[in-house]
């Protein structure tokens, strides 16, 4: 890697900083890596998996889940 384009990245305010590493994430799936879950991470979404699967309408629809995020954080 070039040390100009890194430390032009870092030179950046640090909103542009997120986003630009926002669009190089973009740009790593959109080139077809998928990271490795840990054990930690499949472990949940397999406890996640059987909660929903033992009660399948204890659910939050997304539209509810927005409208509290953004009643709690103050974003529209």
């Amino acid at each position: 890697m070039s040390t100009n384009v890194l430390q032009a990245a870092k030179n950046l305010p640090l909103p542009e900083r997120l986003e630009l590493l926002d669009a190089l994430w973009e740009s790593i799936v959109e080139d077809g890596y998928e990271p490795p879950l840990t054990s930690a991470q499949a472990d949940e979404l397999d406890r996640r998996l059987k909660a929903h699967q033992r009660n399948p309408d204890d659910v939050v629809d997304w539209k509810g889940i927005k409208i509290e995020l953004n009643s709690k954080f103050g974003r529209d």
